[in-house]
């Protein structure tokens, strides 16, 4: 069992006849569940995770203090507290994580502030085009228990995924980059001699062509060390994940030069036909550039499609 369901089975255990017999006139306005940062928000946690931070316990969120005054909230904070500290095999550490709190009590306003920069998951262009994508995750994984109030349900709905206009110019600056990076760069650094600089050119092919992958499958991108798990968890493109893999772990010797090369352009002529698949481009070629260049003009909203191709990068 991971801890995501480790925190379901401790919040009905204990939790909910918390709440049930000693707050009901506050369950109406109550919503619990597990999700923010942390591998086991997104269920990547192992056994190497249990040395920090993972615990038994859940996220209990409040509205505003018009709602659920401030000694309602301590009260609740202290039944928290008194709940069982072990839990099959977790144990609730005594020192808060570095950045806070990531369990207990949370206002709904504040962790979402906190987490996106809006109290209500409301975003400005500039905040969608700005926020990271990482931050994004980690305000729409993990799972919610039960929300009476609605609040946190809603503003989940809302940033679940990019507004179309904005994943569209995403999408072309991640595309341009690695085109430049694999399909041009790669090769010009070995012939110079430039070995390092070749793997470097991998690196940001590998970095960009994983952006593009999530954003096709209209997923944000995890913290950067989770992005292989989480590409394995994609339906279709746990193939990419492997060949990323091979891409980053093997050297530029001559032979292995052209096999990386050809794994390069196989997994552009796949992103090609993705962006077809979703109408997303008018190219017909397979230089990726151009194709990015055809995303941004597909970009409906004049000010964002007239912003530098990678203003958004």
């Amino acid at each position: 069992m991971n801890a995501l369901e480790t925190s379901r089975s401790y919040f009905e255990t204990f939790g909910r006849p918390m709440l049930e017999r000693d707050f009901p006139q506050v369950l109406p306005y109550l919503a619990a569940g597990l999700f923010g940062s942390g591998s086991e928000c997104f269920g990547f946690d192992d056994a190497v995770s249990a040395d920090h931070d993972v615990e038994p316990g859940f996220c209990l969120f409040l509205p505003g203090e018009d709602v659920v005054d401030r000694r309602t909230a301590f009260l609740l904070e202290r039944a928290y507290a008194r709940l069982p500290k072990e839990y099959m095999g977790l144990r609730r550490s005594l020192l808060a994580p570095v950045g806070g709190p990531r369990r207990g009590v949370l206002r709904t306003a504040e962790f979402f502030t906190d987490t996106v920069g809006a109290p209500d998951g409301a975003l400005t262009l500039q905040q969608w085009l700005t926020v990271p994508q990482h931050s994004l995750a980690e305000a729409t994984n993990g799972a919610v228990y039960f929300d009476n109030f609605g609040e946190v349900t809603c503003i989940r709905d809302r940033l679940q995924t990019y507004p179309e206009p904005v994943r569209q110019k995403k999408l072309a600056g991640h595309l341009l980059l690695m085109a430049q990076a694999g399909q041009y760069n790669f090769r010009r650094c070995l012939l110079h001699g430039e070995e390092a600089a070749a793997q470097l050119a991998v690196f940001e092919f590998v970095k960009h062509a994983a952006a593009v992958i999530f954003l096709l499958n209209r997923r944000y991108a995890p913290y950067y060390k989770w992005s292989f798990r989480a590409l394995r968890a994609l339906p279709e493109h746990s193939l990419e994940a492997e060949i990323f893999e091979y891409l980053l772990t093997t050297g530029n010797d001559n032979a292995l030069a052209e096999e990386k090369y050809d794994a390069i352009e196989g997994v552009c002529a796949d992103v090609i036909d993705a962006l077809r698949a979703q109408n997303l481009t008018d190219a017909i070629c397979g230089d990726l550039e151009k194709h990015a260049y055809s995303v941004n003009d597909h970009i409906t909203d004049a000010e964002l499609r007239n912003l530098h191709i990678l203003a958004t990068i």
